[in-house]
This record gives C-alpha cells, sequence and structure tokens, in this order.
C-alpha cells in the first residue's frame, strides 16, 4: 500500500456495509483473504485483538473453576455416529480426512466442527464417582464447518477460532447452573469489555444445538439492523452423557446418569466489534482490546524538532507503564497522514504534541471516535488518560445501546412483522405459537427467523394469539434477519 489516497476507506457503512466492513478489515490491517476460498489469514493486529478478548474470557474461566485442556482436531467416524443427532446436525458441514499420506484410512476421520464428540469420551474416561464431578475442561482452537460458501472475515469462514467448554455434573440443577454462569460470563464480556449491549434468551426448539435440551444465547444487533448470535451456552441434558456411557457411582452406591453442558465464542465476537464500533474514517476499538491505546504524534518545524521530540519522548515513557502507548516519530510522514492512519486503526486516543503544548507543559488529547478534543496539563497524565479511555468507552457503549433500544419493536401480524423487518430492520417480537411451520413465512418471504425467546418461560404471552397462524401463542419470538 503507498500513497495517502489508498490508506483511507472509500466505501460507505450506511450505504454499502458489506464493501466498507471488508475494506475496514484489510486496510487496517486485521485479516487478509487465504487462496482458497472461504478461509482468511489473520494479521498479527487482528490476532491482537482476539488474544485480549480471550485473556478476558479465559481469567473468568479459570475464577471459576475451570481448567483448560486440549482435544485432538480429528474425530474418528464412528465415535461421531454415536450420537445420530450430531451427524444429522453437522454431516453437511463436516470435512472428512480418507487418507495419510498415500494410504487410505481404515476409517475417515472428521475435521472437528465441535467436540463434543471427543471430549465426552474422556469425560467417562474420567469419572467413576460422584466424587470425580464436577468436570469442567475447556479448550482454545480452531474448528471446521464447509458451510461458508461467501467468506465475510471473522463472521463466516469455513475455519474459525473459538473457545468451547464442557463440563459433566451429577445433577440437573448444577448442569444448568453452569450454562447460565458462562451466559453471564459471556453477557458481561459484550457488555463490559467490547461495549456491545446484547438480548440474551434461549433459541427456539427447531435451533437448538443438535441434542442439546435447552440452548441459551446473547443477541448483539448490529448498525445495519442484523442480529449476530455472539455466544451460546447449552445444557445438554443427559442425551450425549447416555451415549458416550458418562455414569457415576452415586453417595447410595447407585450408578447415575450425569449431565453435561458445552458452551462456546467464537472470533464472530471480533466481526461484531468491527461492525458495531467502526466508521468511515476506520477501525474503532474499545480501549481493553485496542492493541494501541494511545498514540503520541509530535508536530515540529525543524527549529523545535529537537524540544519538541524529547518533550513527546518523555510522555511515552510516563505513560509506558501504565498504557499501551505509542511515540510515532517518523520523519518521512506528516502529522495529517499519521492522524489518518491510526484513526484506521482504532487507537481510541491520540496525544498531540506541538511547540505550544511544550512551551505551557501541556498535551492535546484526541478522542478517536468522535473528533473531541481536549488541552489539558501533563501533570499526572496518566490517570488523566486512564479517565479519558473510559469516557471513549463509555462513549462507545452509550452510541451501541440508543441503537439497540431504537430497534426493539412489536408485531401482531406477519404482515407487521414482514413490513417492520423490510422498513427498519433490527428486531421484531411477537406472540408465536412454537411451531416451526409458522417461522417459513418469513424467512422465505424476507430471509428473517426467530433468533430467539426469552430466558423466563413464566413471563410467556397470556391469551395471545400466534401472530402468524392465529393459534393460542406459547411464546414471544424475536425475528430479524442475522449473519
Amino acid at each position: 500500500m503507498s500513497g495517502e489516497q489508498e490508506l483511507g476507506i472509500t466505501e460507505s457503512k450506511e450505504h454499502s456495509p458489506g464493501e466498507w466492513y471488508a475494506e475496514v478489515v484489510q486496510k487496517a490491517k486485521l485479516a487478509d483473504y487465504a487462496p482458497m476460498g472461504g478461509f482468511i489469514v489473520t494479521r498479527p493486529r487482528g490476532y491482537a485483538i482476539w488474544e485480549r478478548l480471550q485473556n478476558h474470557l479465559d481469567a473468568w474461566f479459570k475464577d471459576t473453576g475451570v481448567t483448560n485442556a486440549y482435544f485432538p482436531m480429528f474425530i474418528p467416524e464412528s465415535y461421531l455416529e454415536k450420537e445420530k443427532d450430531i451427524v444429522e446436525g453437522f454431516d453437511p458441514e463436516v470435512a472428512w480426512v480418507t487418507h495419510g499420506g498415500y494410504d487410505e484410512l481404515e476409517e475417515r476421520l472428521a475435521v472437528r466442527p465441535t467436540s463434543e464428540s471427543i471430549i465426552t469420551p474422556f469425560l467417562a474416561q474420567w469419572t467413576r464417582s460422584h466424587r470425580d464431578l464436577p468436570h469442567r475442561v475447556n479448550q482454545w482452537c480452531s474448528v471446521v464447518r464447509w458451510e461458508a460458501t461467501e467468506t465475510k472475515p471473522f463472521f463466516r469462514t469455513k475455519e474459525f477460532l473459538w473457545q468451547e467448554g464442557h463440563t459433566a455434573h451429577a445433577t440437573e440443577d448444577e448442569a444448568f447452573e453452569e450454562t447460565m454462569t458462562r451466559l453471564d460470563q459471556y453477557e458481561r464480556l459484550y457488555e463490559d469489555v467490547l461495549g456491545i449491549p446484547v438480548l440474551r434468551g434461549r433459541k427456539p426448539p427447531h435451533d437448538k444445538f443438535p441434542g442439546a435440551h435447552t440452548t441459551t444465547t446473547v443477541e448483539a444487533l448490529m448498525p445495519d439492523g442484523k442480529s449476530v448470535q455472539g455466544a451460546t451456552s447449552h445444557y445438554l441434558g443427559q442425551s450425549f452423557a447416555e451415549a458416550y456411557d458418562v455414569t457415576y457411582i452415586d453417595e447410595d452406591e447407585e450408578e447415575r446418569t450425569a449431565h453435561t453442558t458445552s458452551w462456546g465464542l467464537s472470533w464472530r465476537a471480533l466481526g461484531a466489534l468491527i461492525m458495531t464500533h467502526s466508521d468511515d474514517q476506520g477501525l474503532v476499538l474499545p480501549p481493553a482490546l485496542a492493541p494501541d491505546q494511545v498514540v503520541i504524534v509530535p508536530i515540529w518545524q525543524e527549529d523545535t524538532k529537537e524540544e519538541v521530540l524529547g518533550y513527546a519522548e518523555e510522555l511515552r515513557t510516563e505513560l509506558d507503564d501504565e498504557v499501551r502507548v505509542k511515540l510515532d516519530d517518523r520523519e518521512e510522514r506528516n502529522p495529517g497522514f499519521k492522524f489518518n492512519e491510526w484513526e484506521l486503526k482504532g487507537v481510541p486516543l491520540r496525544i498531540e504534541i506541538g511547540p505550544h503544548e511544550v512551551e505551557d507543559g501541556e498535551v492535546t488529547i484526541v478522542h478517536r471516535p468522535d473528533g473531541e478534543e481536549e488541552t489539558v496539563g501533563r501533570e499526572n497524565l496518566a490517570a488523566t488518560v486512564d479517565d479519558h479511555l473510559d469516557t471513549v468507552f463509555a462513549k462507545l457503549k452509550a452510541s451501541a445501546e440508543e441503537t439497540l433500544e431504537e430497534n426493539v419493536r412489536e408485531a401482531d401480524s406477519r404482515e407487521e412483522i414482514l413490513g417492520t423487518i423490510g422498513q427498519h430492520g433490527g428486531y421484531v417480537k411477537a406472540p408465536w405459537c412454537g411451531d416451526e411451520d409458522c417461522e417459513d413465512p418469513i424467512k422465505e418471504a424476507i430471509a428473517a427467523e426467530i433468533v430467539m425467546v426469552p430466558m423466563d418461560r413464566d413471563a410467556e404471552p397470556s391469551g395471545e394469539e400466534c401472530a402468524i397462524c392465529g393459534d393460542a401463542a406459547e411464546e414471544t419470538a424475536y425475528f430479524a434477519k442475522s449473519y
């Protein structure tokens, strides 16, 4: 990439969000397209954001009794066949290994689309007594699902990075509490780290994870009106435990079947992050995840160069132990170019230093989301910067909250659902009878679907009619187009 013209974003987020998104991902140096269709190369800046997200979540997992492990990426076909629901749910998406070198394998190996069928047998092997429970293991890995035809980096690729947690418990109550603990942590990640408000609920029965008793979800609304399934946590009941013989001897010397869960978040969260906060100048990142939180840009003429650069270096040293700070003292680039480049890369705060700031013992701080700037004294600079980073995060979250609040609407008929989503996008709440067939007219007309139903079954509609068929409503359905 050369020349200042090539640096900026040329597409519009409002008018061509798909093209804009792809341009931000590439020009902010987050990812490139791989030579094989459906795959991407995650660049160091993109991976650094993923690592910081991972560090937050991983620490919370460990604080609540989870340990990390690693299981093979190849799963014997016979293992998949033990749970027929998995085969029916994932078979079209599975990539198979049939040869090792020149030799045909005796048994096909699946490249993991998810790992219940390789992890659960080992949970069974490790379980004899009630004293062995609970098991809580998590792995950070990649999975492959041969479903993506059009690649959208981080949102939809054949291979993607994620974490998948798997647990086994003695009772249903313990397992369901585990399911909700993980959902709480996903909600916390989105709201307190990414600055994205979410709706939490259950997937309708026809959209549960194959073999699960209950699938819970956090859903995030994108500025283009589509929903992103942010993360899911599944109470699997005893179906997997029965298939793979996860049993234990209870205190009363009776053999019992365990209850299992699984839960996962993928780098789709990065896609949601980019789509939610970024703008026509490029990437916008919340401070907790930004590889560089602060960039210092010195502005000098030849006669002031030495004192400006010296002052800027003092500031960098002062901040270095407190925040992730970069000093851009390149001589071959002018300040305007540097401003644009660091805005494109999503650095939350810019500190501008010129002769006036040096003379007055001040710094000029500029916020990435909106260009708001303030000139402040340099004393207690680390605390000042910390306050400004908090303000940047608050701005990002408030904007996303406003988007969500304005885009949850209600409807009482098929026509209202179609018209509202067609005109506004967002979520449309409607009474629903619980029959999958009533989703089809919406899906066929505008490619929208039921993304969730409320978590609390006691708060379901009473005396209302299904907006589609007119039968008695059993659920409140949230319809939306989704990624």
